[in-house]
Formats: C-alpha cells, sequence, structure tokens
C-alpha cells in the first residue's frame, strides 16, 4: 500500500463544533503546494445534502472529487429513500468509499456535519475510511494542534449559535498566526435544523474578523 504523503494530509485547518442547536464548521481558504502559496480563495467547505456540511483538508482534487461524489450520493439516496440522508449514513458512506479505495487513496482528512432527526452531529474522516463521531469540537490539518488550544480552553456547553461561530473563528485565527500552511480570509458554515448558512469572514491584518451575516 502507498505510503500517505502527511504533508499532503496537513496542509490547512478546518474546526469543526457542536452547539446546542446546529453545528458550525469552519476553514481559511490557503491552499499551498509546498512552500508556495498556490491560491488564497481556496474552497474548502461543501454542502453535500440540505443540512450537511464537508469540509476538506488535503489534495484539492481528490477533496473537489469527493465532494462532487458525495452531492450525488446524497441525491440520489434522497430520490431512493424520499428522505435526507442523516449524518451517520452520510459519514458512513463517505468511509465506505474511502475504505474501499484504500490502495489508491485520496489524500484528504474530513469533516462531515450536520443536523437530522437525531440532532446535530460531526464526524471526522481519514483517508483509510475511519470515522470517528466528536461529541463537542474537532480540528483537522497542520493548524489543528493550535486551534485545540483555543476550542479545549473556550468550549462549553450550551452555546448559542453566534457564541459557536465565534469560537471556531477565533480557533482558526490562532492556527493562521502560527502555521504557514493557513491563511486569507475564513469561510465559516452554520447548519441548523431550519438553514443551512454560508458566512464570510474577511481577516484584515490586525484587526478581529467579524462575521458577515
Amino acid at each position: 500500500m502507498p505510503e500517505i504523503n502527511q504533508e499532503i494530509l496537513k496542509g490547512t485547518t478546518t474546526v469543526g463544533l457542536v452547539f446546542h442547536d446546529g453545528i458550525v464548521l469552519a476553514t481559511e481558504k490557503r491552499a499551498t503546494m509546498g512552500n508556495l502559496i498556490a491560491s488564497k480563495k481556496a474552497k474548502k467547505v461543501y454542502q453535500i445534502a440540505d443540512r450537511i456540511g464537508m469540509t476538506t483538508a488535503g489534495g484539492v482534487g481528490d477533496a473537489q472529487q469527493l465532494a462532487r461524489l458525495m452531492q450525488v450520493e446524497c441525491n440520489l439516496y434522497k430520490v431512493r429513500h424520499g428522505k435526507t440522508i442523516t449524518v451517520v449514513a452520510a459519514a458512513t458512506l463517505l468511509s465506505n468509499y474511502l475504505q474501499q479505495n484504500r490502495y489508491y487513496p485520496y489524500y484528504v482528512q474530513l469533516l462531515v456535519g450536520g443536523v437530522d432527526r437525531n440532532g446535530p452531529s460531526v464526524y471526522s474522516v481519514d483517508a483509510m475510511g475511519g470515522a470517528s463521531k466528536e461529541d463537542d469540537i474537532v480540528s483537522t490539518g497542520s493548524g489543528s494542534p493550535m486551534a485545540y488550544g483555543v476550542l479545549e480552553d473556550r468550549f462549553t456547553a450550551g452555546m448559542d449559535e453566534e457564541q459557536a461561530a465565534t469560537l471556531a473563528i477565533r480557533a482558526l485565527k490562532a492556527a493562521m498566526r502560527r502555521d504557514s500552511a493557513s491563511g486569507e480570509d475564513i469561510s465559516v458554515v452554520v447548519i441548523m435544523k431550519d438553514k443551512y448558512e454560508e458566512r464570510a469572514v474577511e481577516v484584515t491584518k490586525g484587526n478581529s474578523p467579524e462575521l458577515a451575516h
């Protein structure tokens, strides 16, 4: 089995956070190729179902292919079964696909999170297809150690939507200060029972980022 290049897997920062009524998924927008900043507007959060999102860390081509695949499969599930796929089913579907391709792996680390009839939940899915449910907070990528420092210090049960979104941004900012593979602006997605909302956050050097509604 080919050895997975950890540098490919880890060059970014993504955050998932479960609050009382929903999920926050957030990422920065820098894409790197070694020491080169290849893009400052990379998309790393994808909507794969009505109330489910997926964040990506790793190879851009692999991530985009998996996002397209999941969008199609989640739509097919809705057509075939007459109901929206659950978060755990989406994470399991993604896990199975990655496991089937373990000998020619996708260079990715993913978060799948959203809200369904069972409430809000988020799963971490690795390149070999391992899927783990995260109770409250999760981060992936090269900036995750810095992000975890903020998340574990600041997270409290019962946060509301704005508190959770602000904490996710704070965690990303901490990672972006110290991790060269993470930077530029921030994408924040808030998922609740009645909405999937994308927010753009412009990060101006020396200023605190603010959510753009």
